[in-house]
């Protein structure tokens, strides 16, 4: 008897010691850690990019709270219901003397005018240039999108770069020329690119074509996408005869050298005027209104 007591006062003695000695559940500790952090937290800015801050507990070594912040972010009370900032504000000032530098240099708000009868019909940033010569329908597609040729600095022989002399921005697009008889089912249709190192010639220089042919196909008449399925005859390894052919086939129709350097100077005003649009589209969007 006396043996079993004793017994069983050992084993409560040594469930006490366990229960004493136990470690806080893991479910606790956020809160334990969390109100310390409340206590130890550095101040936070009025707002930042990410709406979670870090906060650390130098009483328990190495551990970090997420904490989600409740402070509310800064707003301007529109009507909009869009997020209004400091640098929305700052961005909005910097928009507004883009476009006053921007219309300084803009040499005309109406666009230039093509020779030869040429009609032009605009959708966006997309022209299309009509004109019709003994029956035929010539038309002339091009989008002054991605139309700027990236700049590269030049430098003068002495190695040295000019100074005070701003490139001059000239939209070069691709363009699509289609011809199209009475009577016919399709078009003959011209792929046709400014090629870089034809855009200027120098004084004394035999003139050359300052635009090429890319491509050339039959599309059905009235079709806006390029059908895969119709042969196309690329110009790269072509004779250079039926080539000569193929771009006084176009002369006669008006698109030479002439057309090409007055479609540059339309491009690049559309494509000028569409920047500003752009811009005060960009203004009117950061401000809300």
């Amino acid at each position: 008897m006396l043996k079993s007591l004793t017994r069983a006062i050992s084993i409560a003695s040594r469930l006490s010691n366990k229960a004493a000695t136990a470690p806080v559940p893991r479910a606790v500790e956020p809160l334990v850690t969390s109100a310390l952090c409340g206590r130890n937290a550095a101040p936070t800015r009025p707002f930042t990019r990410s709406l979670w801050v870090m906060c650390g507990n130098s009483g328990v070594s190495g551990h970090t709270q997420l904490l989600t912040s409740k402070r509310a972010l800064p707003s301007v009370s529109c009507g909009c219901g869009g997020l209004h900032t400091e640098g929305d504000k700052a961005f909005a000032e910097f928009l507004s003397d883009e476009i006053k530098e921007e219309k300084k240099i803009q040499k005309s708000k109406s666009l230039p005018k093509m020779s030869g009868g040429w009609e032009l019909q605009l959708n966006g940033s997309e022209a299309k240039l009509t004109r019709s010569v003994s029956g035929e329908k010539v038309a002339v597609t091009f989008n002054v999108n991605n139309s700027i040729p990236p700049h590269m600095e030049e430098e003068t022989e002495q190695g040295q770069k000019a100074e005070d002399e701003e490139p001059e921005i000239v939209s070069t697009p691709n363009f699509v020329v289609e011809v199209t008889k009475q009577g016919t089912k399709h078009s003959l249709v011209f792929d046709c690119h400014f090629p870089e190192d034809e855009i200027s010639h120098g004084e004394g220089e035999e003139e050359s074509d300052i635009f090429a042919i890319r491509e050339v196909s039959f599309q059905p008449e009235g079709d806006e996408d390029w059908q895969e399925t119709s042969y196309t005859l690329n110009t790269d390894s072509l004779d250079w005869a039926l080539y000569d052919h193929l771009m006084d086939f176009l002369a006669d129709r008006g698109v030479d050298n002439t057309f090409a350097d007055e479609l540059m100077e339309l491009s690049t005003a559309l494509e000028h005027q569409e920047y500003i649009k752009f811009l005060e589209n960009l203004s009117s969007f950061v401000k809300c209104h």
